[in-house]
């Protein structure tokens, strides 16, 4: 038995205090940069079969926290997100199997196909009478598909921010109470 096949049916919340939706990008090619997003929502509508299940997400772009405000301050501006007249990024799934989740991952109005893939890692009563379950989301995307162009040559031949940005997800989902009772 999967671990999917041990969810009822149903729409499950992500539990914020217990999510983190982040990414890593390489800083002149020497170091590492990583961040979060603090303020998302998210379901999960779990069908009878993987086929007929359902992921929507969005994010909140003022919410970046690459613990550096200098840096935050810039990833909101027209140089990357554009949070003025872009706020949100989205994601809407298209297909889900036991070890990927494949989407459309929306951000500044450009939408995309995204792979990641996908660990399940269990699922729970929790003592207030729901129901919990986890799972683990990573993949690498190249930011300028989503016009995330802005950058600048370092001396060492490299740029100073990465192309590719990996994008790791660590999510707990909750189902309501009344829904686990009827599973």
């Amino acid at each position: 038995m999967t671990v999917f096949n041990s969810l009822a049916p149903g729409t499950y919340t992500v539990d914020p205090t217990h999510t983190e939706i982040g990414f890593t990008a390489r800083h002149m090619m020497v170091a590492k940069v990583r961040g979060t997003f603090q303020e998302f929502t998210a379901d999960v509508v779990v069908g009878e079969t993987l086929a007929e299940s359902v992921v929507t997400a969005e994010v909140q772009l003022t919410s970046v926290d690459t613990r550096n405000e200098d840096r935050d301050t810039h990833l909101r501006t027209s140089d990357f997100f554009d949070v003025e007249n872009h706020p949100t990024m989205t994601f809407r799934s298209t297909e889900i199997t036991e070890s990927s989740l494949t989407g459309d991952l929306t951000i500044k109005g450009t939408t995309r196909p995204v792979t990641f893939d996908l660990e399940f890692n269990g699922v729970s009563p929790d003592p207030w009478g729901g129901t919990r379950a986890g799972f683990e989301a990573t993949t690498e995307v190249n930011r300028k598909d989503w016009d995330l162009t802005w950058n600048v040559a370092v001396e060492g031949g490299g740029v100073l921010v990465s192309e590719k940005v990996k994008l790791h997800l660590d999510v707990e989902l909750v189902a309501p109470a009344e829904e686990s009772a009827q599973a």
